[in-house]
């Protein structure tokens, strides 16, 4: 069966879901709809089908990225539009299986709206403000299609950008993915065509594709829905890459933490390989490729690509000296194609649409879209897909929602925990490359963190320093101990005894340790402190020479207090969920904190009844108007 026949068979299928008779019922089951109980979701509409004896097709997807609005079910019925519905719970099973199903009331009470769109044009929701400043080209088909049937990925377009590889020659496949402007999504953003060029002139063999699907990010979750939402594209991406290198073998490096997307990719490859994409004479040709899917052990350094091509070998994920790069010198002292999942999935993209579609969008350096994980205090979490240029302003506002609770924006995180911390002033920014670079940060994977003005940029620091110190594989000394002593001076900073000496000192600290360190991971590590001290200087002064937290975070900055005034006398909220038995009784029958017992836990200010309002949390006392001081300390 040639690619055209395969194409018609797959078109049909596709067609006959589209069109069907029968209502179909499309529900999101990745990892992140999972966790919002999806799967109860899917039994409870399977046993209300079947109680009812409802004929109805049930379609289990990726996730579309929506993750404040997860689980999401789509339904498609005879004459009414595809409508999405949100945060779906098995209770809400019955009213839409009987409502919509069986009744004809679409109960848009349910809804998040309609759907838009067709085989040609990524479906949308239109009544969701967020759709208008998106572009989604590589997450065109997550939430949509069923990752674990090849045929509805073929019937979108899948695997024709291979069809057309075969038709080219490898040099002109590279030349289109040069003028297409493409760098790498892994974070690095060299120019990937470059790279494939070089590797591919290089004269030895063999030559090996591997794609990092490390991601060990806090708050990163963009090629984990990749893989679970559309892991052909991926494949697609490294064969293309495999038949310009005259490769035979393929790599697919993720973490064990990621079993469902271990799991799709591997039923993609078997489905590639039984229909001609993967394995020997791949479409009749003479190219043979075969991809095998690596797990590593949850090790961040092995997201640096020599010390990921060291844990395939078996060997400890160290990163090396270089040069030799990898395309010179990779894995097995080799050739290799190492690149981050959403690159390779851009690349058929590429192929399929031409480099001048791809080369069209973005900003001048950056071209195509971006791809984001929204977090922290934001109103929209999840995956966003935004022209390269496009504003942080947008993102965090238009498509985010905004800052969670009508709080104030403090700050954004953006790169992961090597990132760095940009301020409100920094909202114009352009997210590209080189314009995150010029402010600070960079793009990273593509982790997004928004923090507000309950946030501690200081706290903020020392949790991501945490992180890289854990992680760090040790073997440059800068890396090892540099960060460990930056992380002991944020410790004393944050427990209130930092001196005015510390912010010089966690500067040269710094900056020695991206001076010292062999890898790339080692070189940003300081990024969050030294933004931080860079944009929220006032904050570490405030700690520093004040000692106090201005945002009530740090436990030694704080301390709880009962003001008499509002405390009712019967009340006995605090006294029961206090874990030290802090909270006594004034002779005058309000409650008191022995600040000596209490252990800043914030269990009382929590449990205090909102009419009574009689628990503060403050940094210092004298902050107190002293008709309000407690009249334990008073006297």
């Amino acid at each position: 069966m040639d690619f055209e026949e395969k194409k018609r068979t797959a078109i049909k299928e596709w067609e006959s879901l589209e069109q069907s008779e029968i209502p179909v019922i499309r529900i999101g089951a990745a990892t992140s709809d999972r966790a919002a109980g999806a799967l109860d979701v899917i039994e409870a509409f399977e046993k209300e089908l079947a109680r009812l004896n409802v004929k109805a097709r049930i379609l289990l997807t990726g996730s579309v990225g929506f993750g404040n609005y997860e689980p999401l079910v789509i339904i498609s019925k005879p004459d009414y539009p595809r409508i999405c519905y949100n945060n779906v719970n098995s209770d809400m099973v019955p009213r839409l299986v009987e409502g919509f199903l069986i009744e004809d009331d679409p109960c848009m009470e349910f809804a998040l709206g309609t759907l838009e769109g067709d085989m040609d044009t990524p479906p949308h929701i239109p009544e969701l403000p967020r759709s208008e400043h998106e572009l989604r080209l590589l997450l065109r088909n997550c939430g949509f299609i069923d990752p674990e049937n090849i045929n509805h990925y073929i019937a979108l377009g899948g695997y024709g950008a291979l069809n057309k590889a075969f038709e080219m020659n490898p040099l002109e496949i590279v030349e289109e993915i040069k003028r297409s402007g493409l760098r790498g999504r892994g974070g690095a953003g060299f120019p990937t065509g470059k790279k494939l060029e070089a590797c591919y002139t290089s004269s030895q063999t063999p030559k090996y594709v591997i794609c990092n699907a490390d991601e060990g990010d806090p708050g990163a979750f963009m090629d984990r829905i990749v893989l679970e939402s559309d892991p052909h594209a991926v494949l697609e991406g490294m064969i293309i890459c495999g038949y310009v290198l005259n490769s035979s073998k393929g790599y697919i490096y993720t973490r064990m933490e990621y079993p469902l997307a271990v799991e799709r990719l591997k039923t993609a490859i078997e489905q590639a390989k039984e229909l001609g994409f993967l394995g020997k004479n791949i479409l009749g040709s003479d190219f043979c490729f075969d991809i095998e899917v690596f797990q590593g052990a949850g090790a961040f350094i092995c997201g640096e690509s020599s010390a990921l091509m060291y844990s395939i070998e078996g060997k400890r994920g160290f990163p090396r000296v270089r040069p030799p790069q990898s395309i010179e010198s990779g894995f097995r002292q080799k050739p290799t194609q190492l690149n981050n999942v959403k690159t390779f999935a851009f690349i058929p993209v590429i192929l399929a649409r031409g480099s001048e579609h791809f080369s069209s969008i973005g900003s001048e350096r950056s071209k195509g879209t971006a791809v984001f994980a929204l977090a922290g205090k934001v109103e929209n979490v999840g995956l966003v897909e935004v022209p390269m240029g496009t504003t942080l302003e947008k993102v965090i506002y238009d498509i985010g929602g905004g800052v969670k609770d009508g709080k104030k924006f403090k700050g954004v995180q953006i790169g992961g925990p090597s990132g760095g911390c940009l301020p409100e002033t920094f909202l114009d920014t352009p997210i590209d490359f080189d314009s995150l670079t010029e402010a600070g940060a960079m793009m990273g994977s593509g982790g997004m963190i928004i923090m507000d003005e309950d946030n501690c940029m200081v706290d903020a620091a020392r949790f991501f320093l945490d992180f890289t110190v854990e992680e760090s594989c040790g073997k440059c000394v800068m890396c090892r101990l540099g960060t460990k002593q930056m992380q002991g001076i944020l410790e004393d900073i944050v427990g209130g005894d930092g001196t005015p000496e510390d912010l010089d000192q966690l500067v040269h600290l710094g900056e020695d340790t991206k001076a010292g360190s062999l890898c790339g991971l080692g070189k940003s590590a300081p990024n969050p402190v030294l933004t931080t001290i860079k944009y929220f200087k006032d904050e570490y002064e405030a700690h520093i020479k004040e000692k106090r937290c201005p945002a009530l975070i740090c436990r030694d900055l704080i301390a709880y207090y009962i003001i008499p005034k509002k405390c009712y006398r019967g009340c006995e909220h605090c006294v029961i969920v206090c874990p030290t038995e802090a909270i006594i009784e004034h002779p005058k029958r309000f409650k008191v904190v022995d600040q000596e017992k209490c252990v800043k836990c914030g269990n009382c200010l929590e449990v205090c009844p909102p009419e009574y309002d009689a628990v503060i949390k403050i940094s210092p006392i004298t902050e107190l108007p002293a008709s309000e001081l407690p009249i334990k300390d008073a006297e």
